[in-house]
């Protein structure tokens, strides 16, 4: 259990990439960059909802609809894309991906009623469903293991900078050049990296023992990534501090509305402010994590255990006190402290699954964030707001922490022995993996 206490050397060969590090981080720029435009995307049309809602007509719950059906898509199909993703090719798949919701986001802002903003909306949750997924696989490529948590951490940070990202500029645009402007700016350049990023970005050499995986039968797929316990238990310990990352962000602008005083647009950037904390946690975290890790490899999952008690305990304390700067100061560090899950997780899903499946993988695990934390997250706290009341509801979300490091330390206990199998498996006579049963 002990953290640090282990002077054991439990690393495997750091498997370094046979690529420049110089381009590896020009293909870190160029992936974060489209997540960036992945997530920019997506939140845009939240700074338009005043517009939207006065020339349409529009109920609050089409509102809804319209930001809804984007994440039930990406929850839909993440998986099947990023099956298709290993098969066909990630960088092929990333920039098709790219395409659609490019393409989708300038639709749009060109669509006449209700009904076509709808059908545009959920073509954009399909062009993003695998590329957190195939955008991660590529990156875990061509960098070292030693730096998988730090460059995941940072690769997920940019959907919540997109957020920001998102709302910020789609504002900005649609007071000086309406609505309509904000969707084609933001689509145009998502299209123009989509264009840009395979003439640089070179699709990861297939070893020989992973050419054989790649038409594996759906079965044997799905049976490897649902039966290591080591990744069961990372799903679920990453989706339930993604419950509390996802009710905090999607309740904070209410929040600071009810009990702060402030009006919509401060409320908004002050939330803006916070949902940075915990993009720059996820970053940071991740590095911490790796530089753990480096002479205890159980440290890649007691690390995110200790944020998520940590991280609960501030959060707790910060929604008990009286709402001031102080308070939102507090409620910043537990968020900070709290997204230094991310990196981490796909770091481990990733290290106990076999190289050639790795995209699903990742999709497995933004699954099990959207199942157990994004879509009941904002949910259960809306409905513990309704019984109570808005504070209390957030007083009590972070007691899910408890259970998130409980998954993260039952993870760790099978961490070392899962991996080891991942690593004998890819290194058979161009055998297909089998899954490790625990």
């Amino acid at each position: 259990m002990a953290l640090l206490m282990s002077s054991t050397d439990n690393s495997r060969d750091d498997e370094a990439p046979k690529v420049s590090l110089g381009y590896a981080w020009l293909v870190f720029a160029l992936t974060f960059g489209l997540m960036l435009s992945d997530y920019m995307s997506r939140q845009v049309i939240n700074a338009v909802f005043p517009s939207l809602k006065v020339e349409w007509a529009l109920t609050d719950t089409q509102l809804g609809a319209l930001v809804g059906v984007v994440a039930l898509t990406v929850g839909v199909m993440s998986f099947p894309i990023s099956l298709m993703a290993d098969r066909w090719g990630r960088v092929k798949s990333a920039t098709l991906m790219a395409i659609v919701w490019g393409l989708a986001t300038v639709a749009c802002g060109l669509s006449g009623n209700f009904l076509a903003m709808f059908v545009a909306r959920a073509l954009v949750g399909l062009g993003e469903a695998g590329y957190g997924s195939a955008g991660g696989a590529i990156l875990l490529s061509v960098f070292p293991r030693r730096l998988h948590s730090t460059v995941v951490g940072a690769f997920l940070a940019a959907a919540l900078f997109g957020s920001v990202l998102g709302v910020v500029f789609g504002g900005v645009l649609a007071q000086h050049y309406g609505w309509r402007m904000a969707f084609i700016v933001v689509g145009a350049g998502g299209l123009i990296l989509a264009l840009i990023y395979p003439l640089v970005v070179r699709e990861p050499t297939r070893a020989k023992a992973q050419s054989t995986t790649e038409r594996l039968p759906l079965k044997t797929v799905i049976r490897q990534l649902l039966t290591t316990r080591t990744a069961l238990w990372t799903y679920l310990g990453s989706g339930l501090q993604m419950f509390i990352q996802g009710a905090v962000v999607a309740w904070i602008p209410s929040y600071l509305n009810r009990f702060h005083g402030m009006d919509m647009a401060k409320s908004a950037t002050v939330a803006g402010v916070l949902l940075l904390a915990a993009g720059l946690g996820m970053i940071f975290g991740g590095m911490l994590a790796d530089r753990l890790s480096r002479h205890n490899q159980r440290n890649r999952l007691l690390v995110p255990m200790v944020y998520a008690l940590i991280s609960g305990v501030i959060l707790l304390v910060a929604f008990s006190l009286p709402n001031s700067p102080l308070q939102l100061v507090v409620i910043a560090c537990g968020l900070l402290i709290g997204g230094g899950f991310a990196g981490p997780s796909g770091a481990v899903v990733s290290d106990v699954t076999h190289a050639s499946i790795r995209a699903s993988a990742l999709a497995t695990l933004v699954l099990a964030n959207n199942i157990v934390g994004l879509a009941p997250g904002p949910f259960i706290t809306g409905l513990l707001a309704d019984l109570f009341n808005l504070q209390v509801a957030m007083s009590v979300v972070p007691l899910v922490s408890l259970g998130a490091a409980y998954a993260y330390y039952r993870a760790s206990q099978r961490y070392l022995d899962d991996m080891t199998a991942a690593s004998a498996d890819a290194a058979g006579n161009n055998h297909a993996p089998v899954a490790c049963n625990s």
